[in-house]
C-alpha cells in the first residue's frame, strides 16, 4: 500500500511537470564514469531487493503442488517485483534528485516528509511493517533451510525435530533468530555486500552442481527441469558480477569469502570427523534432551502412504 502511494503521488508529481531528475540529460549525467567494478557492485546491492526468488526454494517441501506453483510463483513474482520498483524508483526522483537519495536513510521517508504534509507519518510506519513482513519471510524460509540440513547430517539432529502438536521446526526457528543479531553490527551498505556476495557465491555453486549433476546422471528424476541454456546464461552472468564485485571491493567480499569459509572446519569437526569421543556424543545426547524438553520437540514421523506414493510417482 505504501509503494502504490508513493507511485500514485510521483505520477501526479510527473503530470504536474516535475519530470527534471527524469530527463536524459540529468538522470544520465555523471561527475566521473563508473568503473566496471562499480556496476557489478551495483547489481550485486540491487540483487538483494530480489532476493525473494530463491527463498521459496527452500519451502518446496511444504508448498501446495510444487510442480505447478514454484515456476508460477517465481513467474509471477520477479516481474511484479520488477515493475512496482521500476516505478517507485521514477517517483522518487520526480521529486527527489539523486543528492537528495544518496543522503538519504531512508527514501521512502524523506519522499513522504516533501510530499505528504501531515500524512507523512504513513511511510516511517510503513517502512518498519515492511522489514518486519521481510524478517518473517526470511525465518520462516530460512529455519528450513537448517532442518533440511540437519536432516541430512550436516547440523545437529535437534534442529530437525518439529513440535509435537504444531508441527513447526522451532529449534531451526530459534537458530536463525540469532542470526539476527548481525544486522546490529556495522553499515546497511557492507552488511547487504556481505549478504549478497556470500548469496551469489552459493547460489553460482549450486548452479554449477546442477550442470554436473546434468552431465553425470542424467536420468536422475526431476520433478522440475529447465532448459541448460538458463543455468549455463546464469553462471556466466554470475562469474562477471563477482569477478569484478571482488575486484572493486576486495575488503567487503573477502570479508564475506571468510564468514562462508568458517564453516568449514565446523563441517569437519562435526560431521566428517565421525570418530569422536565418547563424552563428546554423551554432551549432544543431553544438549538435544534438553532441547527437546524446553521446546517439546521430536523427530517428524513419515507418513507410510506418503512415500509409498513417492515411491510409485519416482517409479
Amino acid at each position: 500500500m505504501a509503494l502504490g502511494l508513493i507511485i500514485v503521488v510521483g505520477l501526479v508529481q510527473i503530470f504536474n511537470g516535475n519530470y527534471e531528475a527524469l530527463t536524459p540529460q540529468v538522470a544520465f549525467s555523471l561527475e566521473r564514469t563508473p568503473s566496471v567494478g562499480q556496476i557489478a557492485l551495483a547489481f550485486l546491492q540491487a540483487s538483494f531487493a530480489f532476493s525473494g526468488w530463491n527463498f521459496l526454494n527452500y519451502v518446496t517441501e511444504e508448498v501446495v503442488e510444487p510442480r505447478r506453483n514454484l515456476p508460477r510463483a517465481i513467474y509471477i513474482s520477479i516481474p511484479l517485483v520488477t515493475f512496482v520498483y521500476t516505478l517507485t524508483n521514477i517517483a522518487y526522483f520526480s521529486s527527489m534528485s539523486p543528492e537528495e537519495l544518496l543522503s538519504s536513510n531512508a527514501v521512502a521517508v524523506t519522499f513522504g516528509e516533501k510530499l505528504l504534509g501531515m500524512f507523512s507519518v504513513i511511510m516511517p510506519i510503513s517502512v518498519a511493517l515492511s522489514t518486519f513482513g521481510g524478517i518473517n519471510g526470511y525465518l520462516f524460509t530460512s529455519s528450513r533451510l537448517c532442518f533440511s540440513g540437519a536432516r541430512e547430517g550436516h547440523l545437529p539432529s535437534l534442529l530437525a525435530m518439529i513440535h509435537y502438536k504444531r508441527c513447526t521446526p522451532i529449534p531451526a526457528l530459534l537458530v536463525c533468530v540469532s542470526t539476527i543479531i548481525i544486522l546490529c553490527i556495522g553499515e546497511t551498505h557492507n552488511l547487504i555486500n556481505y549478504v549478497s556476495f556470500i548469496n551469489y557465491l552459493s547460489y553460482g555453486v549450486t548452479i554449477a552442481g546442477l550442470l554436473y549433476y546434468r552431465w553425470k546422471k542424467p536420468n536422475l528424476y526431476r520433478p522440475i527441469k529447465v532448459n541448460l541454456l538458463v543455468p549455463v546464461c546464469y553462471l556466466m552472468f554470475w562469474a562477471v558480477l563477482l569477478g569484478f564485485s571482488l575486484y572493486s571491493e576486495p575488503v567487503v567480499c573477502g570479508v564475506g569469502l571468510v564468514i562462508m569459509l568458517t564453516g568449514v572446519p565446523v563441517y569437519f569437526l562435526g560431521v566428517h570427523w565421525k570418530e569422536k569421543p565418547k563424552c563428546i556424543y554423551n554432551f549432544i545426547e543431553r544438549a538435544t534432551h534438553v532441547g527437546q524438553r524446553l521446546c517439546f520437540v521430536v523427530f517428524p514421523q513419515l507418513d507410510p502412504i506418503e512415500l509409498a506414493n513417492r515411491g510409485q510417482t519416482q517409479a
